[in-house]
């Protein structure tokens, strides 16, 4: 990967997935979604800096867009700001609907591609297999593509149609979650 070309990079993540996978790995799985775990004021789990310095690595930020219902997500306020994490409302439509993160993330890379030929890099952060079909996309338009997930609840798929996967959990040096990926994987 040509890291010293003039190329720009957006950052796009799907917040509230990869907070909700840390909180399943911490506290159990499927511990995020019940009543009590996903509709209250939210501990911070994500190391914002970690990511965005990663996102950095490539090139310089240009967009930087996190989608969430951020109702919830109150205590990442100065990591977000420090960041300067441009924030998307998402409402989900019921208790139990899904926020459509995955969808308007997907919808605004593709558009965002379109209008901004400098964008060299793709960094989506995000483990569901929702975002294959915008890997497709990214890769028809030339550009390459990172993805970033937790690695329990990172759909394989996803990962490998990245030209670089990496996982959270071996961006900030956690011990009792990281693993080495197997010898042949060219995931990080």
């Amino acid at each position: 990967m040509d890291r010293a070309s003039n190329k720009s990079v957006a950052l796009y993540w799907d917040f509230e997935n990869l907070h909700a996978s840390l909180t399943d790995a911490r506290l159990g799985e499927g511990a995020y979604n019940k009543p009590d775990g996903r509709f209250k004021s939210q501990e911070p789990l994500i190391d914002v800096p970690a990511i965005i310095e990663l996102a950095a690595s490539f090139g310089p930020l240009a967009i930087n867009r996190a989608y969430c219902n951020w109702q919830y997500f109150g205590r990442y306020r100065d990591a977000l700001l420090e960041g300067a994490v441009e924030l998307i409302q998402l409402f989900s439509p019921g208790a139990s609907a899904k926020n459509g993160a995955d969808i308007r993330l997907c919808l605004d890379a593709v558009e965002d591609l379109g209008r901004f030929g400098h964008i060299g890099t793709v960094v989506i952060v995000g483990g569901d297999s929702d975002f294959m079909p915008v890997a497709q996309k990214i890769k028809a338009a030339g550009r390459t593509l990172i993805g970033v997930g937790a690695r329990k609840s990172t759909n394989r798929h996803w990962a490998k149609s990245c030209h670089e996967f990496r996982y959270y959990e071996n961006l900030v040096n956690t011990p009792d979650m990281a693993e080495a990926p197997p010898p042949d994987s060219p995931l990080l």
